[in-house]
Parts: C-alpha cells; sequence; structure tokens
C-alpha cells in the first residue's frame, strides 16, 4: 500500500469511527447484540450477548430480549425448571447448562481469571483460553451445542478460529466510547483482537486491509495489525465501522 492509499484508507476508516461511535447505531432497526448488552449491569449476562451473537442480527436481539438474566443468580432448580428458550445450534438443555455454568461462578469470576490467563504474555487470547478452561471444570456438560456457544482450547495452544464472539465481548468490555461499555480495567485497547466476522472479513479485504484469503484467527491478527498502523493505541475501535461498511454494502 502505497502513501497516498494509507493516508485514504486512515481518513476513511476515522471518518466512519467517528460517524457510527454513536448510541443511535443501536436500534430495534438496526440491530445488534450490544443493543441487550449494553442494558445489562451483569458481566455473566453480557458474555451471553455476546456467545449467542451468531446469525441474522434481529433473530440475535429477539432471542436476547426472551432471556430472564435474572436466573443466573436464581437456584439450580429454578433455572432447570424455567428455562425453556432454545437458540438455532443450541437447545434448551444447552441454554440451561450455560446458565448453570454462569451461576455457579458468580460474579466478578469471569474478570479475576481472565487476567490470570492475560496479563502472563498481554495476550488476550490466553485470557480467553483460561476462561474456556473455567468453563469446563466449573461444569464438565458436553454437547455439539454447548461446545460451539463456549468454543475450545486448541490441544497445541495455537487458535485457528477467530474466536470472534469472544473477541466481540473483549471489544464491549475493555474499550470505552458511546458504544463499547469499558467494565473491565487493566486491560491494554492496544492488545484486543479484531472480532472477525464475515461483513468484516470481506470489507477488510476489498479495502486493502487484509490479504488473506482464509477467514480463521490469522486473518484476525492480520487485520489488527494494518489497523495498529492507524491507530497503534486502539485498533479494534474501527470494528464497528467495518462490520456496519459491509452489512449496508456500501464498499466499493
Amino acid at each position: 500500500m502505497n502513501a497516498n492509499d494509507f493516508t485514504s484508507l486512515r481518513e476513511r476508516l476515522e471518518a466512519e469511527a467517528a460517524k457510527r461511535n454513536d448510541r443511535s447505531e443501536l436500534s430495534m432497526e438496526r440491530p445488534d447484540p450490544l443493543l441487550v448488552a449494553a442494558k445489562q449491569d451483569d458481566d455473566r449476562a453480557i458474555l451471553l450477548c455476546a456467545l449467542f451473537g451468531y446469525g441474522n442480527a434481529h433473530k440475535i436481539v429477539q432471542f436476547l430480549d426472551s432471556l430472564d438474566f435474572s436466573l443466573l443468580d436464581a437456584d439450580e432448580m429454578t433455572i432447570r425448571t424455567r428455562m425453556e428458550a432454545y437458540y438455532r445450534f443450541q437447545s434448551t438443555d444447552d441454554i440451561v447448562q450455560i446458565f448453570l455454568t454462569l451461576r455457579r461462578l458468580g460474579r466478578g469470576t469471569m474478570q479475576e481469571v481472565f487476567m490470570e490467563g492475560y496479563t502472563k504474555e498481554s495476550s488476550v487470547i490466553e485470557g480467553v483460553f483460561a476462561l474456556i478452561d473455567l468453563f469446563e471444570h466449573t461444569n464438565p456438560y458436553e454437547s455439539r451445542g454447548y461446545r460451539f456457544l463456549i468454543g475450545r482450547v486448541p490441544k497445541d495452544g495455537k487458535p485457528v478460529s477467530p474466536y470472534k464472539r469472544w473477541m466481540m465481548f473483549l471489544r464491549w468490555m475493555v474499550r470505552d466510547d458511546a458504544l463499547d461499555l469499558g467494565r473491565w480495567r487493566g486491560v491494554n485497547p492496544a492488545d484486543l483482537i479484531i472480532p472477525l466476522d464475515t461483513h468484516t472479513f470481506h470489507v477488510s479485504r476489498k479495502i486493502g486491509c487484509l490479504k488473506r484469503k482464509t477467514y480463521d484467527w490469522k486473518a484476525a491478527v492480520e487485520l489488527t495489525e494494518c489497523l495498529k498502523t492507524i491507530c497503534p493505541h486502539d485498533p479494534v475501535k474501527y470494528d464497528f465501522a467495518l462490520y456496519r461498511m459491509g452489512q449496508e454494502k456500501r464498499v466499493t
């Protein structure tokens, strides 16, 4: 990318990010799981909004609105008897089990465990792996839908998938602006990895910020490194703008 192209890209992304950094971007007409997450005062409920953040945006928000997040503090029998929800790959049993897992953890535990994994090498993926390990030790339940929801720690420790929903959760929790929630202190925004979804992937390739053709963790890291050349201290601030650009098919 030559100097003129870089300047043009930087100006475009800065303008898009500034325009999108507004609560009006979140509405039932322009749905995003953050619309529901922003109403929560419990990290566990916010995580659920991220983990179920796949599929059609309208249906995601409708599903999240149907959940009774107060069950995260209910006794286990109440969770088992009152939960009737299901969503795409997750059966009612799967949703009962993720509520049970998070209920057993209680409030505050996730941040503590994430920080233990993250601070060793300032690696957000290691923090995520620490949380997945915690979930597995807290609740040994296993099913295809449940595993899809929480993810898996690779045996060799090298991530393959983009871990998009986990990276989105971290964006919400670490960054603090008109959109993101800024609930977790102590994580450097420069260490975040972009939550790579298909919209962001295709847009980034079209605008010249991503060369990798495979939708995977390496692509997420490559895109993040490109964005760091524009904003080294906060590369993920462009995530929502890139997502909307792709969603609205505004890339030429």
